[in-house]
C-alpha cells in the first residue's frame, strides 16, 4: 500500500508539472503571435537639450585691482653706535630688544675715564710748571751767589798782586789766587746755563699746560658723547649690550626704528606699471591695501603709491614700487604681505566668471528660443576667478540684457539648445518680464 501511495504521488507530480510548462509555452505563443501581428512605426528622433548656468551681464564703471607680493620695511630707521671707545656704566631699562623708548630718553652711558685722566694730566703738567718755576728762583739765587763769589775771588787775586808789585808776596801765591779766580768765572757760567735750562723748562711746562687745558677742553667736549640717546620715539631692535661691557668706537649697538612710519616694497611687471603712470610717465598716485595674513583673520593697512625704484636690478625685471602705509598697527618691518593696487576706473566694462570665456575670447549667448550664439569679445583684464571684457562688445542693437553661458563646457557650442539654469531670485524677475 505504502508503495502504491508513492506511486501516485509521483504521477500526480509529473502530471503537474508538464500543465505547467504547456501553459508557459501558450503563453510565449501567444505573447510571439500578438508582437508579430502589431503594425510597426520607425522611430521618432529626439534633439538632445544640455543644462547649463546663465547669468545676465550688465555694463559698469569698474576698478580693476593688482594683486601682488610685498615686504613692509620701515621709512624711519636709526641705526645705534657707540659714540667713542669706553665701557658701559649706566643702561635704561627699556635698552632691550621691543621695548618702546621715547624722543630724548637715554639709553646707555659710557664710563668718562678720559675726561678724569685729561684732569690728572692737567694736574700734573700744573705741578711741573711750580717745579721749573721754583728750579728758576733756585737756579737765579745759585748765579747771584756764584757771581758773589767770582767777584771776592777777583779781588783776592788783585791783592796778590799789588803784594807782589810792593815785594811782600810770592809768584806761587798770585797764580793760587788767579786760579781760583778763574774757576769762580767758570762756576758763573755753569750757574748761568743752569739758569738758561730752568727758565726753557718753565717755558715747557707752560707750553704743556697749554695744550693740556685744549686736551681738558675736548674731554669735556666729549663728555657729552658718553651718553647715548633716543633721537625720535621708536622701537628698539637687534641690542645686546650688557652693562660693564666694553664698547670699541662706532660699534654697532642696534637700531631704533619707528614703528607707525612703514611702507611697503613690491614689484610689478611693465605692463602693470605701464597702466599706473600717467602720461607724462610719473606715478599716479593710486591707493593700495595691504593684506596679512594671520591664523585665518586678516591685517589690513591702506595707503598710496609714492614712488619707483630708479634702476632695475641685475636679473630681475619690471619695476620697484614703494608706497606709504597708514594704519599700521599690527604690522611689523619684514612682513611679508599681498598687496592690492586699484587701477584707474575703466568705463562701460561687463564682468564674467572666467570660466565663461573661451581661449578664442568668445562668449555664448543666449537667444529667444534657448539657442546658444557665439560672440567674440575683447578681454581687458583678469581678476581672481572673473575676467572683464570691453561693454561695447555686448551693447549694439539687438544684445543688450543678453544671458551669457558662465560655465561652459566642450558639449556646447553655437546653434546648441540648453535648458537655462538661472541665480536664485533671477527666474521670477524673468517671468515678471515677460508677462
Amino acid at each position: 500500500m505504502r508503495f502504491f501511495r508513492r506511486s501516485l504521488v509521483g504521477l500526480m507530480l509529473v502530471a503537474l508539472t508538464l500543465g505547467l510548462l504547456t501553459m508557459a509555452g501558450v503563453t510565449i505563443r501567444n505573447a510571439i503571435e500578438a508582437k508579430m501581428s502589431r503594425a510597426t512605426t520607425p522611430p521618432q528622433a529626439r534633439e538632445r537639450v544640455f543644462a547649463a548656468n546663465v547669468v545676465m551681464v550688465s555694463a559698469s564703471d569698474t576698478a580693476p585691482v593688482i594683486t601682488t607680493f610685498g615686504e613692509i620695511r620701515s621709512r624711519r630707521t636709526l641705526e645705534l653706535r657707540a659714540p667713542q671707545a669706553g665701557k658701559v656704566i649706566e643702561l635704561a631699562p627699556e635698552y632691550q630688544d621691543g621695548a618702546a623708548v621715547t624722543a630724548g630718553q637715554l639709553l646707555l652711558r659710557l664710563d668718562p675715564a678720559e675726561r678724569d685722566l685729561a684732569r690728572a694730566d692737567m694736574d700734573r703738567a700744573t705741578a711741573d710748571l711750580r717745579e721749573a718755576e721754583q728750579a728758576l728762583i733756585l737756579a737765579r739765587d745759585d748765579l747771584a751767589a756764584a757771581r758773589t763769589q767770582a767777584d771776592l775771588r777777583d779781588q783776592a787775586a788783585e791783592r796778590q798782586r799789588d803784594l807782589q808789585q810792593r815785594g811782600f808776596g810770592s809768584a806761587a801765591t798770585v797764580e793760587t789766587a788767579a786760579l781760583a779766580a778763574s774757576s769762580a768765572a767758570q762756576a758763573v757760567l755753569s750757574r748761568r746755563s743752569a739758569l738758561a735750562q730752568a727758565e726753557a723748562r718753565v717755558d715747557q711746562a707752560r707750553t704743556a699746560i697749554s695744550r693740556q687745558a685744549i686736551t681738558v677742553s675736548e674731554a669735556e667736549r666729549s663728555l657729552t658723547e658718553t651718553a647715548l640717546f633716543a633721537a625720535f620715539d621708536g622701537v628698539l631692535s637687534g641690542v645686546s649690550t650688557v652693562p660693564g661691557r666694553l664698547l670699541s668706537n662706532n660699534e654697532r649697538l642696534g637700531e631704533l626704528i619707528d614703528p607707525k612710519a612703514l611702507e611697503v616694497t613690491f614689484r610689478l611687471s611693465t605692463a602693470q606699471f605701464a597702466r599706473l603712470i600717467d602720461d607724462k610717465g610719473a606715478l599716479l598716485p593710486a591707493e593700495i591695501v595691504a593684506v596679512l595674513e594671520v591664523s585665518g583673520a586678516e591685517l589690513l593697512a591702506t595707503g598710496r603709491l609714492e614712488r619707483v625704484g630708479a634702476a632695475v636690478g641685475a636679473g630681475q625685471s619690471g619695476r620697484q614700487v614703494f608706497a606709504t602705509l597708514a594704519n599700521v598697527g599690527g604690522f611689523r618691518p619684514g612682513d611679508f604681505v599681498s598687496v592690492r593696487i586699484s587701477e584707474p576706473t575703466l568705463r562701460n566694462v561687463i564682468s564674467l566668471p572666467a570660466t565663461a570665456l573661451a581661449a578664442n575670447n568668445s562668449v555664448l549667448a543666449l537667444t529667444e528660443d534657448d539657442r546658444l550664439e557665439e560672440i567674440k569679445v575683447t578681454l581687458l583684464r583678469r581678476q581672481g576667478d572673473h575676467v572683464l571684457i570691453a561693454g561695447q562688445e555686448l551693447s549694439g542693437p539687438g544684445l543688450a540684457g543678453r544671458e551669457i553661458v558662465s560655465e561652459r563646457s566642450p558639449l556646447l557650442g553655437a546653434g546648441i539648445k540648453i535648458k537655462p539654469i538661472r541665480p536664485e531670485g533671477a527666474a521670477g524677475t524673468g517671468v515678471a518680464d515677460a508677462a
